[in-house]
């Protein structure tokens, strides 16, 4: 079955990574509609070989399209996603709006792909946060040998994951320092260049940010509501690639040697753990690459039946557009989808 697919947010970086891995993956789509905001009517776009041109979401008919990915934030998501749900058209949004909604499914194909079938409710499917997906893909595995009872994660999160506009002023802070120019923060609390900043999204009365929040409320509902996690979520000077230091905390022990070879098992996991100089992955060598890595796998001592390990991933990739990709796969592998007229 060849299916029509709408990307709405198609000038964005998650909405151009979308159409990138589309055309990369031979999926079989029959036609591509890249949807954007008015002032975005008629610029172009690449998908594959082929050029697209983008339509007003005001104006687009959802009806002439199987699939919608939404890669266009929460509040477009919001109002577009249930008008583009009730013309027949199945949502995949990649916004934090839905996530939570117990009618909406929160997917990560190689974790809870069953889950999936639970979007006939309101016809849209969850897409988690870019940190959560590749913890979960790492964490699966071990959860299903020993059962995790607590995750301590500390992430490292490239300024991607807060759009083009972040990315651009890490870009021209580092060139203003180089200058001697007093660097101005404008999307971040401070500055990012040379900096790190322990903070992503707004502040809740606990004292923790709503994306620490995020972690914690996703890979329960993704993974296991039984499982603790607590998340300290930096944001660092790299363009692309989020990082993260994880302890998990077992109900059953287990030899770092049995954790390698049980996450080099697990779908969309790659293990590269040398105990050497380079023997492990960055955030620049995981850009483009479709698996979670993971590296420096040891055992922890200070807790009882712990293990600690180094999580990287393509944040526009695994994190956003291709687990939205993943999805639409599933869908189709399941069949799932009936074809728009």
């Amino acid at each position: 079955m060849e299916v029509k697919v709408a990307i709405v947010g198609a000038t964005g970086n998650v909405g151009q990574e979308m159409l990138a891995i589309l055309a990369e993956r031979m999926a079989p789509v029959s036609e591509v509609f890249a949807v954007a905001s008015r002032k975005s009517i008629g610029r172009e776009v690449s998908f594959g070989d082929k050029t697209l041109k983008c339509e007003d979401l005001e104006q687009f008919d959802f009806s002439k399209a199987d699939i919608a990915l939404f890669a266009a934030g929460g509040s477009i998501a919001k109002e577009w996603a249930p008008k583009a749900a009730a013309q027949g058209c199945v949502v995949i949004d990649n916004s934090s709006h839905f996530r939570m909604d117990p009618d909406v499914p929160l997917i990560v194909p190689e974790v809870n792909a069953d889950a999936v079938t639970g979007f006939s409710k309101k016809n849209i499917i969850a897409n988690p946060n870019c940190s959560t997906a590749q913890l979960v893909v790492a964490l699966k595995p071990l959860h299903e040998a020993a059962r995790i009872k607590r995750v301590v994660v500390s992430t490292y999160q490239s300024t991607s994951g807060a759009g083009k506009v972040a990315m651009d002023e890490l870009w021209n802070q580092t060139k203003q320092i180089y200058v001697t120019d007093a660097p101005e923060p404008e999307k971040f609390t401070k500055q990012i260049a040379f900096n790190v900043i322990p903070h992503i999204d707004v502040f809740m009365e606990d004292g923790f940010t709503k994306e620490e929040w995020k972690m914690t409320a996703e890979t329960k509902k993704i993974l296991d509501p039984k499982i603790k996690l607590t998340a300290t979520c930096v944001r660092v000077p790299t363009f692309v690639g989020h990082a993260e230091a994880v302890n998990v905390e077992l109900e059953k022990p287990m030899s770092d040697d049995e954790a390698r070879e049980i996450m080099r098992e697990a779908p969309g996991l790659l293990v590269v753990d040398k105990r050497e100089d380079g023997g492990y992955v960055t955030p620049v060598e995981c850009v483009g690459d479709f698996a979670t890595f993971v590296s420096r796998v040891r055992v922890d001592p200070t807790v009882e039946n712990g293990l600690a390990f180094w999580c990287v991933s393509d944040n526009l990739r695994k994190g956003a557009a291709l687990n939205a990709v993943q999805i639409l796969e599933t869908l189709l592998n399941r069949g799932l989808l009936k074809a728009a007229a």
